[in-house]
């Protein structure tokens, strides 16, 4: 049989029902989002962290936040990588499935903001097919290409640091997702602001 045939009788998940049937009307909500992975190959890698912030009538609104660490101990240890970032994190650590449902709980129908918000989705999506579930809904706007619209360059693409030098974001030695999604939200209140989104 063939796999998409399987596919259509499958139940969906309940957090996934859900979250489909929140598209019925938009949100004025935006949620940067930023995941750390062990790689650029959404097929093959796997999100380590999430982290994520809503903005809110122009506003970052911190209480308004999700992040996590994702247990992937099976793909660190098939692919020979230590996992002390894991032990040594004191952020919430949810297997992936767990993570995901999170996430997706959080996200709703936002319209999802990110630098190189394309590859979040697509590993999200990865991460959402081993659920048994569809793609993501949700539309979304990358501050890379708002930043070039509003230049009007075509030619180069920027590093999230390129954007914070560019807009006077302070820089931290910090890395982590939920580090960067606060950048981008803040790198994303001037673009939106510049650009007149609402």
């Amino acid at each position: 049989m063939l796999d998409w045939l399987k596919n259509i009788n499958k139940e969906q998940p309940e957090f996934w029902k859900n979250y489909v049937s929140k598209f019925e009307k938009k949100s004025s909500r935006f949620v940067v989002l930023s995941t750390e992975t062990s790689g650029l190959n959404s097929d093959k890698d796997v999100i380590l962290s999430i982290g994520s912030f809503a903005v809110i009538d122009n506003s970052i609104v911190i209480a308004d936040s999700f992040e996590a660490v994702l247990l992937q101990y099976k793909f660190l240890h098939d692919n020979g990588l230590s996992n002390e970032f894991l032990v040594e994190s004191k952020m919430k650590k949810l297997g992936e499935p767990d993570a995901i449902k999170a996430c997706i709980d959080f996200i709703g129908n936002s319209t999802l903001v990110g630098h190189h918000i394309d590859f979040d989705v697509e590993i999200i999506n990865a991460a959402l097919e081993r659920l048994d579930c569809g793609r993501l809904k949700n539309e979304a706007l990358d501050i890379d290409v708002m930043h070039r619209k509003l230049n009007d360059i075509n030619d180069k693409q920027f590093s999230l640091d390129e954007l914070c030098t560019a807009y006077n974001i302070p820089k931290s030695d910090r890395n982590s997702a939920a580090e960067d999604a606060y950048k981008t939200a803040l790198l994303f209140l001037k673009l939106k602001s510049r650009l007149g989104i609402k």
